[in-house]
């Protein structure tokens, strides 16, 4: 019976020296290293979370693959649908190609006939540049004459000031060139 008696106070001992054992490695861990160990539990929840709703979308996509599958009136809808799409922008597109050559034919005609102009009025000895600025308005309203008056140059501003000249050396202000100096350079 002694020896039943030392087993029994002898274990909780040993439990008690197993559950200090214990507290301190895991409470060291936990005051070294608790941060990290929050943070990443809180990482791994979110990444878990992402990751199976990905799962559910692509099990999702494909049960709907498998059940287009299976219905081929589906698909032929979804591939009629398709080519109609196609066809109707093909139509745009050929319309959009039909007005520019349209508006390049216009464009080829109204050059041809200015150049037909310009011809006929060199024939004539007239100037072929004046014809070519003048409107359409202009050659029908009435008679035509020969000389065009040129725009007036006083209308256009001017670029620079009347008395700023770059090549008199005055008015530049502190921006004027100097020779350098004469003498040897002054790196060794």
């Amino acid at each position: 019976m002694e020896r039943d008696g030392q087993q029994l106070s002898a274990r909780p001992a040993l439990e008690t020296e197993g559950l200090r054992f214990l507290h301190v490695t895991v409470g060291s861990l936990l005051a070294t290293y608790g941060w990290y160990i929050v943070f990443s539990c809180i990482l791994l929840y979110v990444v878990f979370q992402k990751l199976s709703t990905r799962l559910r979308a692509l099990r999702q996509r494909q049960l709907d693959r498998a059940a287009a599958a299976v219905e081929p009136d589906v698909v032929v809808k979804r591939q009629e649908a398709l080519a109609a799409a196609r066809l109707k922008m093909q139509e745009e597109l050929n319309a959009q190609v039909e007005k520019h050559k349209e508006k390049l034919r216009q464009l080829e005609e109204q050059k041809r006939r200015q150049k037909i102009e310009m011809w006929d009025s060199m024939q004539e000895g007239k100037s072929y540049k004046g014809n070519v600025r003048k409107p359409p308005e202009e050659d029908s309203a009435g008679p035509s004459t020969s000389s065009v008056l040129p725009k007036r140059k006083s209308d256009r501003k001017p670029l620079r000031g009347g008395g700023y000249n770059p090549l008199s050396g005055e008015g530049g202000g502190a921006c004027s060139w100097r020779p350098g100096r004469r003498g040897p350079s002054a790196g060794g």
